[in-house]
């Protein structure tokens, strides 16, 4: 008898698609040197994953989640993903919240490609560590590698939609130098985020460090900014 793991990728790997596989893997730069190096894809669409993880939800345990985590292939850790946010909204209690928070943290290395982790970090780390302690998005941000650092700016975003920014503030300043455009667009789209509750504080901010940043962060955290605003940023007038 199957395990449920190994039943969801039997489904998934029914609607494998050679010429969407052959797009993902140039979209997510899976050559040598790029960001996503070496990974695989079998060409599913997001709604596709998103429909099957909703068939197996409530069949899915964190070891079966585990299971999807290891496969080489890019459409089964997501759709794992996918799953372990589901199993994590359906539990409520503190502690098995904190018990698949501790999971998703030991998981870090399978969630290595910024698709992964924007569908992941705010619903899970986010949501469980909304007026707790956050040292551990400190950690994560001060990490050697590029996709923990991700996942400490966009588990801001839940405090961020709670109209909280002292710490999204913080990660961002930290991180506002990074070399990778990965990083440079996950703080600028934190920082629009923010503008999108209160301009005057992405503003602030801007107004701080606007001299020094990437170009690439300071063009996502204007995107919303009335237009005379976005040209005095970017020329340098402010």
């Amino acid at each position: 008898m199957q395990n449920t793991s190994s039943e969801i990728k039997k489904a998934l790997n029914k609607l494998k698609n050679p010429e969407k596989a052959e797009q993902k893997a140039v979209f997510f730069q899976t050559g040598k040197g790029g960001y996503g190096e070496g990974d695989k894809f079998l060409g599913i669409t997001v709604p596709e994953q998103r429909k099957l993880a909703a068939t197996f939800k409530y069949q899915v345990e964190i070891d079966d989640i585990k299971q999807l985590f290891k496969s080489e292939f890019h459409e089964h850790r997501f759709t794992g993903v996918l799953l372990l946010v589901s199993l994590y909204e359906r539990n409520k209690s503190e502690t098995k919240r904190q018990a698949i928070v501790d999971f998703y943290l030991s998981q870090t290395d399978a969630l290595n490609n910024w698709d992964l982790v924007d569908a992941s970090a705010y619903k899970i780390l986010g949501h469980f560590l909304h007026e707790k302690d956050k040292s551990i998005l400190y950690k994560l941000a001060k990490s050697d590698k590029i996709w923990e650092q991700r996942i400490s700016m966009v588990s801001c975003m839940f405090d961020i939609k709670k109209g909280h920014y002292e710490t999204p503030l913080s990660i961002a300043e930290l991180l506002l130098h990074h070399q990778h455009d990965l990083i440079q667009k996950a703080v600028g789209w934190m920082l629009k985020e923010i503008s999108k509750n209160d301009i005057h504080v992405t503003d602030e901010f801007l107004t701080a460090h606007y001299k020094n940043m990437p170009r690439t962060c300071l063009r996502y955290a204007i995107e919303k900014f009335p237009e005379d605003r976005r040209q005095a940023f970017l020329k340098g007038k402010i």
